[in-house]
């Protein structure tokens, strides 16, 4: 929720937009599964809706209303539709998680190390390049030719499964 707060100006904006989250993103999550029947692409027409909704917060009066519950059921079904048009013109390779990505040499052999190196390929490649590399998300969108909001799902979920495999380690 942090990444939508940060679009968000004022303090009574993000207080509008909390309630809105959180009334709000299990049923987004429900209509965007039912069109697009994948997890994960539910999760990134969810996350496309907020950031939709982020933008235009000014325009909701009422966090909790009819009003503002068809205002989010359009949103994220339109996401999610355009989502699936885009799928559908684009033939799909499904990412394996699992699968190994280049080996890479390093110095220490620290337990934060070991951890980053146990994460799927794909999660390694965004974590190398944001914090070990220094790029910006932005940056790391151009370069795996991701859209910026996928760019940033994808961080989010590597630093979720890195601070899980930490916890594991003992070192949190």
């Amino acid at each position: 929720m942090i990444v939508y707060l940060q679009i968000i100006e004022t303090a009574e904006e993000r207080s509008k937009f909390e309630q809105l989250y959180l009334e709000y993103k299990g049923l987004m999550f429900h209509v965007a599964f039912d069109i697009l029947h994948n997890e994960q692409d539910a999760e990134d027409a969810v996350h496309q809706a907020f950031i939709k909704i982020a933008e235009n917060i000014k325009k909701i009066d009422d966090p909790i209303c009819p009003k503002t519950h068809g205002y989010v059921v359009t949103i994220v079904e339109n996401q999610s539709i355009d989502q699936y048009r885009k799928r559908q013109k684009q033939q799909t390779v499904e990412l394996i998680d699992e699968m190994h990505g280049i080996s890479v040499q390093y110095d220490s052999a620290g337990d934060l190390t070991k951890c980053i190196l146990k994460l799927p390929a794909r999660y390694r490649e965004i974590i190398l390049l944001r914090y070990h590399q220094g790029y910006t998300v932005r940056e790391i969108s151009k370069i795996l030719g991701l859209s910026l909001p996928a760019a940033i799902k994808l961080d989010q979920r590597a630093k979720t499964k890195l601070k899980k495999l930490c916890e594991e380690a003992g070192i949190l």
